[in-house]
């Protein structure tokens, strides 16, 4: 049985992991399908975009990657000191560039006077946050 990624990353003793993400079923990601003849190559583009994207909002770096007909390589970097010296606010809002948050994070973000509980739940939220946008696990 595999085991899983959040099992075998320890920051404490490498920050660079190679990852291998693959199709199964005989199916394609991009493409010329052999049995079918259908071509996929538009999705190389998709995913390509898409690994960009999300690198800019995670504190991972992607140092190299490849798309393969049926799977992907990744070499990903986890910048830990990115993380630690963004602020609580800017750890809300790289979270809100994919997540769309509550009433309760857009208030903290527009700097608006909180009351304690209120600023309990944000600072639990920005340590998960934190936490969560530097793992490759997730």
């Amino acid at each position: 049985m595999p085991t899983p990624r959040k099992a075998l990353v320890s920051l404490e003793y490498t920050l660079y992991y190679h990852c291998v993400s693959r199709c199964v079923r005989k199916a394609f990601l991009c493409g010329v399908d052999h049995y079918t003849g259908q071509s996929y190559e538009h999705r190389r583009d998709w995913v390509e975009s898409r690994l960009l994207e999300l690198a800019a909002v995670f504190a991972i770096d992607i140092c190299a990657y490849v798309v393969m007909s049926n799977h992907l390589h990744l070499v990903l970097r986890i910048d830990v000191e990115l993380a630690k010296h963004w602020s609580d606010i800017e750890v809300v809002t790289q979270w809100q560039k994919l997540f769309k948050g509550d009433s309760l994070n857009h208030d903290f973000v527009k700097g608006e006077l909180l009351e304690s509980y209120q600023q309990s739940i944000i600072n639990k939220r920005v340590k998960e946050y934190r936490l969560r946008l530097m793992d490759i696990s997730c």
